[in-house]
């Protein structure tokens, strides 16, 4: 492995995960091993976070994406406001941002708005590459083009965005994992129609993420993509884990269940998220964020206690009674 590579990863084992000898985590791991760190969420400090089984590089259980959210324009009202999101992101124990070139400005946005808080080594940057669509080459300059809109030298993780060209962009993800350009390679989706052709990916490929839809109201990923993840040895990121804000609007105004609090539950977006975060194939969910108290409440997830098996049945109890 590029020793690049295993200087970066030492970087972050240190800074994400001290807890981890380094000697297990940066480095790649037995499917037995692999299999066993993905089920175990500890806490360092007062956050909650998972490892990653290809290294064993822990990362906060949850993170933002950045959909729709960071798509604003130069000079926008906006930009203070997620300048503060970013800024605060790591100081809450967070760390992971997932973007992609297709999400209009939010590469650039990001870019933009890290290189002046001046805190890139804090964070987890993660980004996508769709372009393969219409060959190698388009999708080799998206990658660059996002390098440049990020400003960074390096991605954190690159995946294939909902499987666009994944046939020709796997063999260039893995040589620009190999030459430095970025840390982990993966695979993502949002669309259950494609979960028979991603799932046939996993099968064959090796990866180190995986990207998948999946909500407490939304756990079709269960059937199959989750428990292959953890078979192959593949952390998971969950996009849309409030499923378009359906989950919340499904709780609405209720209170808690007085159980919750055992959990350090304290908010509907908390216990969403912690559903999600519990199940032993996720490593983090990434939540739409762009206001400074939404990434406070969303960021209380990865304190206290993630619920066991008997509890998310009755997690999900509650949003099936309605």
């Amino acid at each position: 492995m590029d020793q690049q590579i295993l200087d970066r990863g030492r970087r972050h084992c240190l800074r994400l995960g001290g807890g981890v000898a380094l000697g297990m985590a940066c480095s790649g791991l037995p499917g037995v091993i692999s299999a066993a760190l993905a089920e175990a969420a500890e806490p360092l400090g007062d956050w909650l976070r998972k490892p990653i089984p290809s290294s064993g590089e822990r990362l906060p259980v949850v993170g933002i994406g950045t959909a729709r959210r960071f798509d604003v324009a130069a000079g926008a009202d906006q930009l203070p406001v997620l300048r503060e999101v970013l800024t605060e992101l790591p100081v809450l124990g967070g760390c992971l941002v997932d973007t992609a070139p297709s999400y209009g400005r939010a590469e650039a946005v990001i870019g933009e708005l890290v290189a002046a808080i001046g805190n890139r080594k804090d964070l987890f940057i993660a980004t996508k590459v769709g372009a393969g669509r219409d060959g190698r080459d388009a999708g080799i300059a998206e990658m660059q083009g996002s390098l440049r809109r990020l400003q960074v030298d390096h991605f954190d993780l690159l995946q294939v965005h909902n499987l666009a060209g994944v046939k020709d962009m796997l063999p260039v993800l893995r040589d620009w994992k190999a030459n430095g350009r970025t840390r982990y390679i993966g695979i993502s989706t949002s669309f259950k129609d494609q979960y028979q052709d991603f799932a046939a990916v996993m099968e064959r490929e090796r990866f180190d993420f995986i990207q998948v839809d999946y909500a407490i109201d939304n756990r079709s990923a269960e059937q199959r993509i989750l428990p292959l993840a953890a078979e192959r040895g593949m952390a998971v990121l969950c996009n849309l884990p409030f499923g378009r804000g359906r989950v919340l609007q499904a709780f609405g105004q209720r209170p808690l269940p007085d159980w919750a609090a055992a959990l350090g539950i304290q908010s509907w977006a908390q216990f969403a998220l912690k559903f999600v975060a519990a199940h032993p194939a996720v490593t983090c969910a990434i939540p739409g964020t762009a206001k400074l108290g939404y990434l406070r409440d969303n960021l209380g997830a990865i304190r206290g206690q993630l619920p066991d098996a008997a509890t998310r049945k009755k997690m999900a109890a509650l949003i099936q009674a309605g």
